[in-house]
């Protein structure tokens, strides 16, 4: 029997859309000889749907899309459609059987996460039935994601007499995600010798980027198949007696290759979906605003990115050099708006209110907010969106500017790591060069005010990063990373100020997310808290 597997992008909200789409696969998989077709979870109405959950209205237009489907689906193929089902005054995350112009079975999704990036206790009512379905002599238990990583969903449908595991997901990618799905599917086929099949979707949802990677294992647990990465693709599983028959498989991409990927999906979806026409970002000669500009215009082409650079007194001038050459190198528009006489406006309006007062980081974000100002002019005049040029690193401690280079509606690289800023970078240019040397090897600095670098006022990066990541994504004590190895005075610093600006985090842009806990869905600490860590 020949099985297609639907990787597809939908888009939140866009049923009929969706549902036409899952139409075209399913006529396109039939004419090639497949006769049952996955599609992802919640494909018809797109992932995550959140609050529009709570809309009668928003299920009212998913059953239209689907019983239209119905309709035109081929009637002797057995169609698998990830939905949100509303019965009964609960709502469910589910999984229809379609064949012969009917719903055959339902299933109803059992383990909700409710923990990173999903909340969907909030949302839905649990399911306890499994549902095993026979399709040209095989017979097939079906589940949905989360009931994946635990065993109860998989032995209930052994106990059910299935064959063959389908699993249909909306799995959002993270560095090195696709090993920890290897070994989960390999867990459950261990517990139930049951052959698996992984259907997963793919594309950018706000700052969640779904992978695909879509695979399928033999009840030995080896990797028999595997859909292309961070592609949308119709592709195809044999099986013979239930079990996957082996094909080509993809080769792996690097890791930053596939962060970079992750990265240029993410963002052009954001823009094509949120019906923008292009970008704008400010190029400041630093490596952050080069690496945002080399993945705009591999997202979304030249003629649709913008490139501002916007030098100050305190710019030096081979940062102007390299600005205009990658700007040149890339073939995007470029514009120099010196803020220089603005800046000195701005000072002599607040002369006399700063009488007295030393120049210090107050003239500093100035020049910054000026700088927001004037992308957000740009923006507001013809379109395109401000692409802020933040790192993860830089956002963790607050070494950025609240209306100033915090300002925009999108913040590429917020869950990148500095260390991983330069690695992508030089992964670009290895690709061909865009990103001029010296932008790589030269010391990084804000540049508003004389002689400043990065390193006057923070550790090392990677000092810095190796204690963000155990503090931020692993949620180590300050304790346990003097432990590791880490100075007590970096540890006490880069801690207080990553709590410290929680509030700057909380009104930043959303941003692709590439790291297991990144900032935003994923850590949600209070703002005002006065819990001091001995």
């Amino acid at each position: 029997m020949k099985l297609a597997i639907a990787q597809m992008n939908s888009v939140v909200g866009a049923m009929q859309a969706n549902a036409e789409h899952i139409l075209v696969c399913a006529q396109e998989a039939y004419a090639q000889g497949a006769r049952m077709l996955l599609t992802p979870e919640l494909a018809l109405c797109g992932y995550p749907p959140e609050d529009l959950l709570f809309r009668q209205d928003f299920y009212a237009a998913n059953q239209r899309s689907l019983t239209w489907l119905i309709s035109h689906l081929p009637s002797d193929m057995a169609v698998i459609i990830g939905h949100p089902h509303a019965v009964s005054g609960k709502r469910y995350n589910a999984a229809s059987v379609i064949h012969s112009g009917n719903i055959q079975a339902t299933y109803h999704k059992h383990i909700l996460p409710n923990y990173s990036v999903f909340d969907e206790e909030r949302y839905f009512e649990a399911g306890h039935l499994p549902v095993v379905f026979e399709w040209q002599g095989t017979r097939y238990g079906l589940m949905i994601c989360a009931d994946s990583w635990e065993p109860g969903p998989a032995l209930q449908a052994l106990q059910a007499n299935a064959q063959v595991l389908l699993t249909i997901n909306a799995s959002p990618y993270h560095i090195q995600k696709q090993l920890t799905r290897y070994q989960v599917l390999r867990d459950r086929i261990k517990e139930t010798g049951l052959p698996m099949i992984y259907a997963n979707m793919v594309g950018g949802q706000d700052e969640l980027v779904f992978d695909g990677t879509s695979f399928a294992m033999n009840s030995k647990g080896e990797l028999m198949q595997e859909l292309p990465a961070f592609e949308s693709h119709l592709g195809y599983i044999s099986l013979q007696q239930g079990q996957p028959l082996a094909a080509d498989i993809p080769d792996t991409l690097s890791p930053e290759a596939a962060v970079y990927t992750a990265l240029k999906l993410g963002l052009a979806d954001y823009v094509n979906k949120n019906g923008f026409p292009g970008v704008v970002l400010g190029l400041s000669g630093g490596i952050d605003s080069a690496l945002t500009l080399a993945i705009a215009v591999d997202a979304l082409g030249k003629y649709r990115v913008k490139a501002v650079m916007m030098p100050s007194e305190f710019t030096a001038s081979i940062s102007l050099e390299d600005a205009a050459l990658m700007a040149k190198l890339l073939g995007v528009e470029y514009s120099v708006l010196p803020i220089k006489p603005l800046f000195e406006g701005f000072c002599s309006t607040l002369a006399e209110e700063f009488a007295g007062q030393a120049f210090d980081t107050t003239e500093e974000n100035l020049q910054a907010r000026i700088r927001g100002m004037l992308l957000m002019a740009i923006s507001n005049k013809f379109g395109s969106m401000v692409i802020t040029t933040g790192n993860k690193s830089e956002t963790a401690v607050g070494y950025s500017t609240l209306y100033g280079d915090m300002a925009g509606g999108f913040a590429l690289i917020k869950d990148v790591p500095k260390t991983l800023v330069y690695k992508l970078a030089e992964y670009r240019n290895r690709l061909g060069m865009v990103i001029p040397e010296r932008i790589i090897t030269r010391a990084p600095s804000a540049e508003l005010r004389a002689d400043q670098t990065d390193q006057d006022s923070l550790p090392s990066y990677e000092i810095l990063d190796g204690i963000m990541e155990a503090y931020v994504e692993r949620d180590k004590s300050p304790e346990d990373i003097i432990r590791m190895g880490y100075a007590a005075k970096d540890v006490q610093r880069v801690t207080r100020l990553i709590d410290r600006n929680e509030y700057k985090r909380r009104q930043a842009a959303v941003g692709v997310r590439i790291t297991e806990r990144g900032f935003g869905k994923d850590r949600r600490y209070p703002i005002t808290c006065r819990l001091a860590f001995e």
